[in-house]
């Protein structure tokens, strides 16, 4: 099989279109796992023992099973119940939930990571529980682990054809329709696979410059 530039160039198109889609479906969900994954580990450090076991379950649940499957029941077993989404929307759910589990132990070791005299000083000054959170706590801990939080979005952005399954048109998925259309695949499953490297570089150089800025701090 011989590459076609012109094939090549015809089809680009239709593959940025699916790239866009990919890029703001793995970012809403990472911003989705990173708001969560806080909630998640707050609520494990300072929810009682009870809310804590519940979080914890929920967490290794979560974690212990694959993506595919998790975005398999929001798709097509939720709806059963009531509750139904657009294929985007589930995706985003789907992704951000999944990785939610992970981003939420990063900031666990981060608020563990935080000097118990910290702890104690506000508890001596007599600061309110959210103050003490939002203004000791969480600021110290999450600039603590920024650069590991970013490497999750590169994962998330990888795993991102897994919304083929559920009719999301990201960019594996326009790559698919290209080549079924046009029975060649060669130009457009390999255009797909080298944007996911560029977009990938791009991500780890970011994160590599956000490790460089925040690692030693």
């Amino acid at each position: 099989m011989i590459w076609d530039w012109n094939f090549a160039g015809k089809i680009l198109p239709d593959l940025l279109k699916g790239l866009r889609v990919t890029v703001e479906a793995t970012l809403l969900a990472y911003v989705l796992a990173l708001v969560l994954g806080l909630v998640w580990a707050m609520l494990r450090r300072s929810g009682g023992p009870v809310v804590g076991q519940i979080v914890r379950w929920i967490v290794e649940f979560v974690r212990s099973t694959p993506l595919l499957v998790q975005l398999f029941f929001l798709f097509y077993v939720l709806p059963g119940a009531g509750v139904k989404f657009s294929a985007f929307v589930t995706g985003v759910i789907g992704l951000g939930l999944h990785y939610s589990t992970y981003t939420s132990e990063v900031y666990r070791a981060g608020i563990d990571d935080v000097p118990k005299g910290q702890w104690e000083a506000a508890t001596a000054l007599n600061l309110p529980r959210h103050r003490v959170w939002f203004g000791v706590v969480l600021p110290q801990a999450i600039r603590k682990v920024i650069p590991t939080l970013g490497n999750y979005v590169i994962a998330m952005f990888k795993d991102s054809p897994l919304l083929l399954a559920i009719t999301v048109p990201e960019m594996l998925g326009a790559a698919y329709s290209v080549g079924t259309h046009y029975f060649r695949y060669l130009e457009p499953i390999t255009i797909a696979g080298l944007l996911f490297v560029v977009v990938s570089v791009l991500a780890s150089i970011l994160t590599r410059r956000l490790e460089r800025r925040y690692g030693n701090n």
